[in-house]
């Protein structure tokens, strides 16, 4: 009789899947179970497989041919469609680890522990259960049968019978672990893991976040999920949050929320933020003014061009915006003293860092108004081959630039972030 094959999701979820000829077909991020009250054991029924593109799809327990040798190899097709949750179907690394339940010691006491990792089994060809539950104790129990009790804090192994509210979520059930799993994705990718998640999960995993990397994240979902986190969060914290997005971005989403709650919002940001969030607000959002940023690279004429290559060198600018440093008088906040012109990137690049950057101007580029069109923004992108342009009053102060991302985001369908999400193909990988 041959051994059963078993394994820890954790170490699962790290492991690179093949296909019969060696063939590497992506990485595996979860597995996919489900509850039944006439089965004590919940099934492991597939694999959530992170294929090349960052896409998500499901990989039957049935086509998992061994799990050994740090390894998994799956056999006969794997179905390229986006993998979507079914409402009876529990993710186990995004919402069963850091469950808070209830579990029965070698005594027969039933105590709180929370969930670490959950082990699977296969015992037969075509099934899979869950059949053991790593725990924390949050208590200490000394035993009653003369053994050294377990203390709070430590981990064993419990059989999953012995495992009670594995199926309920609770109040308690924490996002750390899910957060651990995905640290290394960017802020897209991130948000497509979130948008996969039930409401109640989303808003525990955004409870989780530091303000940054939520603002980040919140940025690159669709418009119903921005709003539903930031409503979701406390007063000051969404205003927290809105102050680490990008001004547009953060306009675009304070005009999807009702006058009252808006102002509730701007009144609770730093006042210089929610200025600038202010008058991004009066301006139609498919205008310039709609679309600028007010926090472009803005440097003085006086600046080294080593001064200029240290700021936009800045982590947290984002790649359109580091192209150009737009030159000003005084003040360099907007709205700025006269706007000079522009230095592009590569000639910072091309001349020695000593010099003023008030020598290299490109002069040619025609600032925009904040009226006009979107038409006309993207033609001057279009037409001069540039990636940011500056948006201007009538009397030549800087206003903010406009990024062409920002034109990306207008000129592509409305609902171009959920279909990003849905994406589809029909595409099947044979594996032989």
């Amino acid at each position: 009789m041959s051994t059963p094959t078993r394994a820890f999701v954790g170490r699962l979820s790290e492991l690179d899947v093949f296909d019969p000829l060696g063939d590497k077909v992506g990485r595996v991020r979860d597995v996919v179970v489900t509850f039944s009250v006439t089965r004590t054991r919940p099934r492991a029924i597939g694999l959530v497989v992170e294929v090349p593109g960052r896409r998500r799809v499901f990989v039957p327990m049935t086509r998992v041919t061994s799990v050994e040798g740090g390894q998994v190899i799956t056999t006969g097709l794997v179905n390229m469609r986006r993998f979507e949750q079914r409402p009876n179907e529990t993710l186990v690394v995004a919402e069963l680890f850091e469950r808070q339940v209830q579990v029965r010691t070698e005594d027969g006491d039933v105590v709180p522990a929370t969930v670490q990792d959950v082990g699977v089994e296969q015992l037969g060809p075509r099934g899979w259960n869950v059949t053991r539950v790593a725990v924390r104790l949050e208590v200490s129990r000394p035993s009653r049968l003369g053994r050294l009790g377990r203390r709070r804090g430590e981990t064993f192994v419990a059989p999953v019978e012995d495992v009670r509210g594995l199926r309920d979520a609770s109040e308690g059930q924490g996002a750390a672990k899910l957060l651990e799993t995905y640290e290394d994705l960017k802020p897209a990718d991130l948000a497509e893991v979130i948008h996969d998640l039930t409401p109640q999960r989303r808003a525990e995993v955004a409870a989780a976040l530091t303000d940054e990397r939520l603002a980040d994240v919140i940025e690159e979902l669709p418009e119903d999920d921005q709003v539903e986190i930031l409503v979701g969060l406390e007063v000051g914290r969404a205003a927290d949050v809105l102050e680490a997005m990008e001004p547009d971005d953060a306009a675009d989403l304070l005009s999807e929320l009702p006058p009252e709650r808006q102002e509730e919002l701007l009144e609770k940001m730093d006042a210089d933020e929610a200025a600038d969030l202010r008058r991004l607000l009066t301006y139609d959002e498919n205008t310039a003014g709609g679309l600028m940023t007010t926090e472009p690279v803005i440097l003085g004429p006086e600046a080294s061009i080593a001064e200029a290559l240290a700021v936009v060198r800045r982590q947290e600018l984002s790649t359109a915006l580091a192209c150009t440093v737009f030159v000003c008088r005084p003040p360099l906040e907007t709205p700025t003293g006269k706007f000079l012109g522009v230095v592009h990137i590569q000639r910072l690049l091309r001349e020695a860092p000593h010099q003023p950057i008030g020598g290299i101007l490109d002069k040619d580029v025609e600032p925009l108004l904040p009226t006009a069109s979107l038409g006309q923004v993207t033609r001057m992108l279009a037409t001069y081959d540039l990636v940011g342009m500056p948006v201007v009053d009538e009397d030549g102060h800087l206003l903010g630039a406009v990024t062409v991302d920002d034109v990306l985001d207008h000129i592509l369908p409305d609902d171009w972030r959920e279909e990003r999400h849905d994406v589809v193909s029909h595409t099947e990988v044979s594996s032989g």
